[in-house]
């Protein structure tokens, strides 16, 4: 089973950027989703973004749309999300995620890293 390791999280000012990079301890060709998952306080789990082994498929939650792009290297088998205009309500744990199914939810997304923390906050 693949391994997958986030890393990029931290605390940000609103309105700043981040970017967090999912490695993964082989290429994930195999599966149809690889993106990642949002926990944030008091709400549930919820995919953030997702993008399929070939890049044409693309998830966004509307939460998110405009503001976040999803990417991926195949060469370094890492996928990246890059966090532009954040918010306060962007703050949670973010968990890299992968599943066989073109779907980005939780529940299709069994396969998870440790998670990294980003905060937004002044």
């Amino acid at each position: 089973q693949v391994q997958l390791v986030e890393s990029g999280g931290g605390l940000v000012q609103p309105g700043g950027s981040l970017r967090l990079s999912c490695a993964a301890s082989r290429n994930t060709l195999d599966y149809n989703a690889i993106g990642w998952l949002r926990q944030s306080p008091g709400k549930e789990r919820e995919g953030v973004a997702c993008i399929g082994s070939d890049g044409e498929y693309i998830y966004y939650a509307d939460s998110v749309k405009g503001r976040f792009t999803i990417s991926r290297d195949y060469a370094k088998n890492t996928v990246y999300l890059q966090m532009a205009s954040l918010k306060s309500e962007d703050t949670g744990v973010y968990y890299c995620a992968a599943g066989q199914l073109p779907y980005c939810t939780g529940s299709y997304l069994p396969i998870r890293g440790r998670g990294t923390q980003v905060t937004v906050s002044s």
